[in-house]
């Protein structure tokens, strides 16, 4: 019977193993953006986030919170 120590000693071995592995993979992906010349400075591979405006953000939960009105007066009803 194989003990917790054992298990836990080949999981970690396991796990530097892919870390290893890892970043071979990311010095690849470097390595390939580099010679694309598409490579993104920032976070790899993330998109942009969009930016709203506070009215924007205003009147969607304005909009959310007549919906959940509309909701609570439903189910009062149905009660």
């Amino acid at each position: 019977m194989t003990s917790i120590a054992q298990i836990l000693g080949e999981l970690q071995a396991q796990r530097k193993q892919a870390e290893t592995e890892l970043g071979r993979i990311d010095s690849a992906i470097s390595a390939l953006q580099g010679l694309s010349g598409k490579g993104n400075a920032g976070r790899a591979g993330a998109p942009r986030r969009r930016v709203m405006s506070a009215a924007a953000r205003k009147r969607i939960a304005d909009a959310q919170r007549v919906r959940w009105a509309k909701w609570k007066a439903k189910q009062k009803k149905v009660a």
